[in-house]
């Protein structure tokens, strides 16, 4: 018989013949049988699938983390904002600050100068823009450039929002102002100061800290020349010094409520329309409580206090209280008929049509 015919051929069944098979491993196998498959358990998935989210959130994380822009920085000290550096911010094609063309969190300067106005002051902010305050950002910082004095309009808040409208309408215009927490009120004025101040330090790294009224013509070229000056002593109060009977009669404007602590005459402190304070000075008020310090009821008195409870040197300069434009006169303001410009919108415009006021060169110390 053929040998292909062997496999369907009777197998022996004598155990005798053949010892060395088992009837139960020539059992045959059952047609299309196939092993049964593993099932895999849930936990397994589970954690499978949890791992798999968590590997696709990473990468769509990385691939958002790479093509975000960098964070535009917000130049704000709690509540306050400088506007300029702000609007600055947001435009990639201008350059502020570094070399590397970054915005500086804190830029280094001579002088941060902090014109003090309110909302009633548009027509001085208006005559000012139209003198020797630049009007547009780009000559604010053509100024800082040349100077090394950032100028900012400094203002506080109010709860009418008419007002904070109106003000509103110029920072979207002119991006110059230095917005401080405050509550924005005449009768406010040493407050609104020690939060200027404060705001100032944390904002910029400045060598000294210039506080001026918006009714007074100024030549930033001839304060620049002043604080570059070199002096031996780091508390520095600068300013045209006074003294003078303290006024107890409540009728009378310059009323000082608390003059029984200060007796018949005040102490010597500068006048009120532009005072400069050194960065030593200034960076101790930014650490103070606000109700830590005595205030007077007037800005400047409270100020010449201040300087009184620390070791600071009182430099008296007049040429910060001329009241006629001259060759060295750096604030022109009408001492002592009134604290500051009379009719300022009109004056400061009258000044700057004169050349001895615009014009005329900035002289080097040595030359005065």
């Amino acid at each position: 018989m053929p040998l292909f015919f062997h496999r369907q051929s009777s197998l022996p069944t004598s155990t005798a013949t053949s010892p060395s098979y088992s009837s139960k491993l020539l059992k045959p196998l059952k047609p299309n049988s196939a092993p049964v498959p593993t099932r895999t358990p849930l936990p397994i998935i589970v954690f499978s699938l949890v791992s798999l989210f968590i590997g696709l959130a990473g990468t769509i994380f990385a691939i958002t983390a790479l093509r975000r822009p960098t964070p535009i920085p917000i130049f704000r000290c709690g509540k306050s904002e400088d506007t300029f550096r702000a609007f600055y911010s947001l435009s990639t094609s201008r350059q502020l600050g570094d070399k590397n063309g970054g915005l500086v969190d804190r830029p280094k300067l001579l002088g941060f100068v902090g014109i003090q106005t309110g909302f009633g002051s548009a027509d001085r902010r208006a005559a000012l823009r139209s003198t020797w305050f630049p009007s547009d950002p780009d000559g604010l910082l053509r100024l800082e450039q040349a100077t090394g004095l950032a100028f900012r309009f400094v203002i506080g808040r109010s709860k009418d929002a008419k007002k904070m409208a109106g003000v509103q309408k110029e920072i979207d215009k002119y991006r110059d102002f230095l917005i401080i927490d405050v509550n924005e009120e005449y009768l406010n004025l040493p407050w609104k100061t020690l939060a200027f101040f404060k705001a100032a330090f944390q904002l910029f790294e400045a060598d000294y800290y210039v506080k001026a009224d918006d009714d007074i013509y100024l030549r930033p070229d001839r304060l620049a020349t002043l604080l570059a000056k070199e002096r031996t002593h780091s508390q520095t109060y600068i300013g045209c010094m006074k003294k003078g009977p303290v006024i107890t009669d409540p009728k009378m404007k310059w009323y000082e409520k608390s003059g029984h602590l200060i007796g018949n005459e005040y102490f010597r402190h500068a006048y009120g329309p532009i005072y400069v304070l050194s960065a030593e000075v200034v960076a101790s008020l930014a650490i103070a409580r606000n109700n830590s310090l005595r205030m007077f009821s007037n800005e400047d008195v409270t100020i010449g206090s201040w300087m009184l409870a620390m070791n600071v040197n009182h430099e008296d300069n007049r040429a910060l209280c001329d009241p006629r434009c001259t060759p060295t006169s750096i604030a022109v303001w009408d001492i002592p008929k009134c604290s500051g410009l009379c009719n300022p919108a009109s004056r400061l415009k009258e000044l700057h049509a004169m050349s001895m006021c615009s014009k005329s060169p900035t002289l080097r110390p040595g030359d005065r």
